[in-house]
């Protein structure tokens, strides 16, 4: 039998026999990547370790390193659980499990619903089979074989699965021990190497193909890891995760709620208020020191707008309508339709269109905190994560072509400050070129990426490339920050478009004395002022710096003989800016001091007799036992100076 050869990933090429299988080839290499190898890619394509190769390829053999390894490994715990389960509740049917996001999923069609008890049980059973080492042997069947087997099994999901393949075409299928279930593959070779770092994490229920006219199983969650440490670190994550999530603080923090009368939408109480205006406050100084200027524009309009901007097109779906309830009224209006809008720029155009514009006007930068509507299916919606009703801190850059990088490069020197202003310095910018359904010609588009990619380079960014993911009128920076505990937030945009001027008729008189289309820069640092604030909640788990508290100090009486300086000491704190809160009651001041420590108020100042006379107060910081005296005058000053926006404290943009 002639020999094959195979080209490793260093170039270097090793002749076999043909029909040589990947474990073999790896096992030729050495034993130490024998040992460790999990499958293969073949000409880029996955592969069993035991599955032939035939014929001269290009291979890469997988390892717990490889790129794409976790997906495997989490595809073998979906297919251990389903073995467990049937060893376990034999009457239980199996449908679809694949890998996921940190894990992976397994539904289930069974009478008696499973319970927390359960998981524990399945787990344990899981590890019996891992321990049993069960080879994985990838079969090829004719797909009418394999129909009558499922259906033989009482398994009429796989069945039903694999009649939806065309007639005539083979199908694979995967034996581990005396469980067999059809899958494409690859697998690991054998039970024993998924190794026992996985955890089961709840249950749930799932339609059937996702539809609600089919039948409800029910779907169990794990997680699968590489390694016990890295299981242990996840788990960690989703510990902190929850610590820090910003419905349950926001409750506890009163800060906001959301409620059923006003699906998507947030009531935010006074001191959620308070954290939201100078969050925008922020912004909307460090926009000012940057030559923005701020407008305001409606919220209904008219639908022909958005018709001639394309967005009724692209997201009418998730648009909000308004008409009169009378009939009488919406004659009188002819049946306009208004729409809630759904973003800014179109009405930014409105506005630069009046009056006569120089290019002596350019740039014109134009900004609005923008209040938002659009449709999220309600199961989508998440606390103020993700909301439909929210507030852009969004803007619009009309300048020529000429200053698309010299705007490009100050918006992402300005972007990088407010996010390391608001404790965020891991930043990934990811370059989204054009979509497969777009507006405007390729010449348009191939003009504005090559701007964009200008503007990268000359601002000296790292980008990683996210194909076919920009906006329908142009191509985008999207910034990802990464929060304390390393999860990955798409927050700010920049967007280059040369699209909506034409469509909605945008112009300027050049410096030749003709008209000329300006670029449009649509920008954004926050992206939505909920979604930021949520994400800043978890960042600091609800303890803020000073600067962004919404009660920055709490003046607490340890006896009644304080009230007076306290309300003194209170009056003065309020004079120098800083947001106080007065707490007089007749408690102890260790309850006081317990009270407000659980709602995170960064200083508590205790006043007592002793501080009353020599006009002194004991500082005490969130998270610290110790305790401060200090003259009032000097932390009046000290606290004053903390309290201060990053922005006010550096020398300029």
């Amino acid at each position: 039998m002639a020999d094959i050869k195979l080209t490793l990933p260093d170039g270097s090429v090793r002749e076999m026999p043909r029909g040589t299988t990947a474990g073999e080839l790896a096992a030729a290499i050495g034993p130490g990547l024998a040992k460790a190898a999990l499958a293969a890619r073949v000409d880029g394509k996955d592969w069993d370790l035991g599955r032939a190769i035939e014929a001269d390829a290009s291979i890469e053999i997988v390892t717990a390193k490889s790129p794409g390894a976790l997906e495997l490994i989490r595809h073998d715990a979906a297919h251990v659980m389903a073995e467990a389960v049937k060893e376990l509740y034999p009457e239980t049917q199996v449908t679809i499990g694949p890998a996921i996001e940190n894990g992976f999923y397994y539904d289930f069609s069974r009478k008696e619903p499973f319970t927390p008890d359960d998981l524990g049980k399945i787990e344990a059973r899981m590890k019996d089979i891992v321990a049993r080492d069960e080879k994985i042997e990838r079969e090829v069947w004719p797909r009418d074989k394999a129909i009558q087997f499922f259906k033989d099994q009482g398994e009429h999901y796989k069945a039903e699965i694999i009649e939806s393949i065309p007639a005539g075409e083979d199908v694979t299928l995967y034996r581990q021990g005396a469980f067999i279930d059809l899958c494409r593959g690859p697998h690991l070779p054998s039970t024993g190497r998924l190794g026992k770092a996985f955890k089961l994490m709840k249950l749930a229920g799932a339609y059937w193909r996702g539809d609600s006219r089919n039948e409800m199983l029910q779907r169990i969650y794990g997680t699968a890891w590489a390694s016990d440490k890295d299981l242990a670190d996840h788990l960690h994550r989703l510990e902190e995760a929850e610590r820090r999530d910003h419905r349950r603080l926001g409750r506890e923090m009163n800060l906001f709620h959301v409620q059923e009368e006003a699906v998507g939408s947030v009531f935010w109480h006074p001191n959620g208020w308070t954290l939201y205006r100078t969050v925008e406050n922020y912004v909307r100084d460090r926009l000012g020191r940057k030559g923005y200027v701020e407008v305001k524009t409606p919220i209904l309009v008219d639908r022909v707008l958005w018709e001639q901007s394309g967005h009724w097109e692209k997201f009418g779906d998730a648009m909000f309508t308004a008409q009169p309830r009378s009939a009488e009224a919406r004659k009188d209006e002819g049946d306009r339709i208004l729409a809630v809008k759904p973003m800014n720029c179109p009405c930014h155009v409105q506005i630069f269109r009046q009056g006569l514009k120089s290019y002596r006007d350019l740039p014109l930068r134009m900004a609005e905190f923008g209040s938002c509507h659009r449709f999220e299916p309600s199961g989508a919606l998440h606390g103020i994560m993700r909301v439909r009703s929210f507030t852009q801190d969004d803007a619009h850059i009309f300048c020529t072509e000429d200053q698309i990088t010299s705007e490009t490069k100050s918006f992402c020197e300005l972007l990088l400050s407010v996010y390391k202003d608001f404790g965020f310095s891991d930043v990934v910018v990811k370059f989204s070129d054009r979509p497969e359904t777009r507006a405007g010609t390729d010449a348009i588009w191939d003009r504005a990426e090559g701007a964009l990619r200008e503007a990268v380079a000359a601002a000296g960014l790292e980008t990683i490339l996210n194909p076919g993911e920009g906006a329908f009128y142009g191509p985008k920076l999207e910034f990802v920050l990464r929060d304390a505990i390393g999860r990955d937030w798409q927050c700010g945009t920049l967007q280059v478009d040369f699209v909506l001027p034409e469509r909605l008729d945008a112009s300027y008189i050049g410096e030749d004395g003709s008209r000329h289309r300006p670029v449009m820069l649509h920008r954004a640092i926050l992206g939505s002022l909920e979604r930021f604030i949520g994400i800043l909640i978890e960042q600091y788990a609800g303890a803020f710096p000073l600067w962004l508290a919404p009660v920055q100090v709490v003046i607490a009486t340890i006896t009644n003989d304080g009230d007076a300086y306290a309300r003194e000491v209170e009056e003065a704190l309020s004079a120098a800016g800083l947001r106080c809160q007065l707490d007089l009651r007749n408690e102890k001041i260790s309850y006081k001091v317990r009270e407000h420590s659980l709602a995170k108020v960064p200083v508590i100042l205790a006043i007592g007799r002793r501080e009353a006379e020599e006009r002194t107060v004991a500082m005490r910081r969130f998270g610290s036992q110790a305790q401060e005296s200090l003259a009032l005058e000097e932390a009046r000053a000290r606290l004053a100076a903390e309290a201060k926006a990053p922005s006010q404290t550096a020398a300029g943009d």
